[in-house]
């Protein structure tokens, strides 16, 4: 009988382990490097300044056993950690992550400048406004409002602080994936990772997976576990219309000089119907909601009611039905327009130029150059002369063609989309699941965009998204933050998936 009380005293010693040192212990006591790892500035504009994030990458990802390696880029070198399985013939898991950030202005950060890590909390006032207030960090901060204020705490270096503390607690019990890790940092994701495409390319073997897991994103309004099918891909565009080569004097041409204003205004809205579809004949093509798609959109918790209120509209375009079907479509965006003056600066002339800049999100059934082209076609067909390049111009060709425009465009990249219902959506469900009890919210396509289609396309993976942080952290604006619970959450949620076999 001995002997098998030995073996039940060893199991009870192992389930002891995890009660001293379990996740929430070293979760908690990993907000020390979180806070020095967000003091690293980030910023891929500017020259050098990833080179301090890289390395501390290394660091961290080398002691924790894995090998490390720069994969060289014609921008700034992708990072890669690979972990291999025990068996030779596991399956591939690539997870993805960014550690760049978005320029920051510091004037606009109230708690401390956006590289000095602060807790705090977010107050809304009864008229609607948000301040901030300092805090200290609570006793429980896993069932707290404070925040974790920084440049990056959410987007996107805390899913590469929540890998590696779910890590540290996988290998504190003893365990590890059933499948090989491997974990890619892009440091150039929120300048479009324009070199992306060629190193996918060029180190395709090195990225080679069975499976793709995209740790960017927040979860849900309702700031539940979420896990996101695809993303829209985005294509942009510049138009130009001309008018008289110099400003002139309102009084003395008004009503003769074609004014660039207006025929932008009337080009724009040429382009949409009054409930905010596209015209352009052909934008839509391609795209069929099945019942069944139908269906699984509406298990996503949105509240329509609250979306209004909280943006502030009382009709939405009618695109689709709602939200998530509204989702499913290509976009035209127009992001801002520039012509004369206003405001105390304002004059009374007829502009030379009018400008707008257009965004174009993408889905899976349409490509970005086609459409790119469509939009071109819509301003031959509305009786503009297309000048070619980014030129001004000539005094013939204002001479020759009573509209005259300009417009330049490039798809920067494509969307992806895979079934949650596949071998990758399954997995990552029923990890969510056991982790939490309660199925996660399943979302179909996301509205913003991440450079993941080089990878899904180059290396034939499924890819899926595992959004972890809170919806309103304020990502790419002043002020970013985390919630703490979500920190604690995203931490629990990766070592779920970690612990889950494939």
């Amino acid at each position: 009988m001995r002997y098998p009380l030995t073996l039940l005293f060893l199991c009870w010693l192992c389930t002891r382990v995890p009660a001293q040192e379990g996740l929430y212990e070293r979760t908690l006591g990993s907000l020390p490097d979180y806070e020095a790892f967000l003091a690293i500035p980030n910023d891929a504009r500017i020259e050098g300044q990833l080179e301090g994030n890289l390395q501390w990458l290394e660091r961290e990802f080398s002691r924790r056993g894995f090998a490390t390696q720069r994969l060289p880029n014609a921008g700034i070198d992708l990072f890669l950690a690979t972990f291999p399985a025990e068996s030779p013939d596991a399956e591939t898991v690539l997870f993805y992550g960014h550690v760049d950030g978005q320029s920051v202005d510091s004037s606009r950060w109230v708690l401390a400048p956006p590289y000095t890590p602060t807790y705090g909390r977010t107050i809304l006032d009864a008229d609607g406004s948000v301040r901030y207030e300092k805090a200290t960090l609570p006793a429980r901060p896993d069932t707290s409002d404070v925040r974790l204020f920084a440049r990056s705490s959410s987007d996107a270096k805390a899913p590469i602080m929540m890998f590696l503390v779910a890590w540290d607690e996988l290998v504190a019990r003893g365990d590890r994936p059933n499948y090989t890790v491997k974990f890619v940092i892009d440091p150039m994701e929120e300048t479009s990772s324009p070199d992306l495409p060629g190193a996918v390319e060029t180190h395709r073997q090195a990225l080679a997976a069975d499976h793709l897991v995209i740790l960017d994103g927040p979860v849900h309004l309702v700031n539940r576990p979420t896990l996101v099918g695809g993303a829209r891909g985005i294509a942009t565009a510049e138009i130009t219309v001309f008018g008289p080569k110099l400003p002139q004097h309102s009084g003395h041409y008004g009503n003769y000089a074609p004014n660039p204003a207006l025929r932008l205004a009337q080009l724009l809205a040429s382009m949409k119907d009054q409930r905010g579809r596209v015209t352009i004949p052909g934008f839509y093509d391609g795209i069929e909601l099945d019942a069944a798609t139908r269906e699984m959109m509406a298990t996503v918790p949105d509240d329509p009611t609250k979306i209004r209120q909280k943006i502030g509209f009382s009709e939405p375009d009618g695109v689709g039905e709602n939200l998530q079907e509204a989702l499913q479509y290509p976009s035209l965006n127009i992001r801002g327009m520039a012509s004369g003056w206003v405001g105390d600066k304002v004059r009374t002339i007829i502009p030379a130029t009018a400008v707008a800049e257009i965004d174009l999100r993408l889905v899976k059934e349409s490509d970005g150059d086609r459409l790119l082209q469509l939009v071109r076609e819509h301003l031959e067909n509305q009786g503009f002369h297309l000048i070619p390049g980014d030129r001004e111009p000539t005094d013939e060709e204002r001479l020759s063609y009573p509209r005259l425009a300009r417009m330049q465009g490039t798809t920067s990249y494509g969307a992806f989309r895979t079934d949650l219902n596949g071998p990758t959506g399954q997995w990552l469900r029923r990890a969510l699941e056991d982790t939490f009890g309660a199925p996660p919210v399943l979302i179909r396509t996301m509205g913003g965009s991440v450079p993941i289609a080089p990878f899904v396309n180059t290396l034939d993976v499924p890819a899926v998204v595992l959004p972890l942080v809170n919806p309103d952290n304020n990502q790419h604006s002043p002020n970013e933050n985390i919630l703490l619970s979500n920190y604690f959450r995203g931490v629990e949620s990766l070592y779920g998936v970690l612990r889950t076999d494939l």
